[in-house]
């Protein structure tokens, strides 16, 4: 069996090792150009030459959560995409959200600027029923998020493409339910894959129907938000703040006015990471499944883009 690893922008020989640790038998290598056929390749951002040559690979597994930039190039013909379902990000996106949830609920921010300022003041509490919050995408990574936030006694709605059954997450489905379920929501989480469909979503026409005073967090893509919308929206009032993580234009321009803007807290990307171990066990584990011909989890359909 041979493996190629191509993940740009990654340093590779900590994966080679425990790709080789893993598959003793197995030969691991790092892609050139020009090297012998493979019969999988683990992948982030790889260029379009790798793919053009390894026209043979059985699955690509992709290290990240989205695979929006991999389904943009050609891919060999009869290769499998899959991607991680979890591999240890699912928690840290539930600690994240939480987090900033917690941080603008609690007014956190106003209080270390008084605390900086050398004032002692305490501020009304608020309560949680007026706090609705809203999760988009309702995958492995955005059920962790939901549930997390019900623990926290929030009211807690959930919006996916078909369908789900969440416990302690009131539910809405499709194009139907979206307009319920903005309207239901204060805080917006939005965790949806990049597609089509869901490029700039977070547009004036959705964002503005979020009750007053709302508060988004982007920890998808940066393409699913309308950056001058957000702005407009915080300008207005309708909009008291946001957290973002990702970006159109990673690393964030120095001139973005993101940048220093004083309701906007910025992250660079770094919500839930990939972590290498529990990426390579499940990596090797579905190789086995695959040459053993069983079926595997978290194969990506090229049509919905996820």
């Amino acid at each position: 069996m041979n493996i190629t690893f191509c993940c740009t922008g990654i340093a590779p020989q900590p994966w080679l090792q425990g790709l080789q640790a893993a598959l003793p038998g197995a030969a691991i290598s790092l892609w050139q150009p020009g090297a012998p056929s493979a019969d999988y390749a683990v992948v982030w951002a790889p260029p379009q030459p790798f793919l053009d040559e390894q026209r043979g690979l059985k699955a690509l597994f992709n290290i990240g959560a989205g695979v929006d930039a991999l389904l943009k190039l050609r891919l060999p013909p009869n290769a499998l995409v899959v991607r991680l379902d979890d591999a240890g990000m699912a928690v840290q996106m539930a600690e994240y959200v939480c987090h900033a949830v917690i941080r603008h609920f609690r007014e956190f921010d106003a209080y270390e600027a008084a605390m900086h300022a050398g004032q002692w003041a305490f501020r009304k509490p608020r309560l949680r029923q007026d706090f609705p919050i809203g999760v988009m995408g309702l995958g492995v990574l955005g059920e962790r998020v939901a549930k997390a936030l019900a623990h926290f006694d929030f009211p807690v709605n959930g919006w996916s493409r078909s369908p789900r059954a969440i416990d302690g997450v009131r539910t809405f489905g499709g194009a139907a339910g979206m307009n319920d379920f903005l309207s239901a929501s204060r805080v917006l989480v939005n965790l949806l894959p990049l597609t089509p469909e869901t490029e700039n979503i977070l547009n004036q026409g959705t964002l503005s129907r979020l009750q007053a005073g709302g508060y988004v967090i982007n920890v998808a893509r940066g393409a699913h938000l309308v950056d001058d919308d957000l702005l407009a929206l915080l300008d207005s009032g309708h909009l008291t703040g946001a957290t973002l993580d990702v970006f159109r234009t990673e690393p964030l321009p120095a001139h973005h006015p993101f940048w220093g803007h004083p309701r906007i807290t910025l992250t660079p990307h770094t919500s839930a990471r990939t972590l290498r171990g529990e990426s390579i066990a499940q990596i090797v584990g579905k190789i086995g499944a695959l040459e053993r011909g069983e079926s595997i989890g978290g194969i990506v359909d090229p049509v919905r883009g996820y």
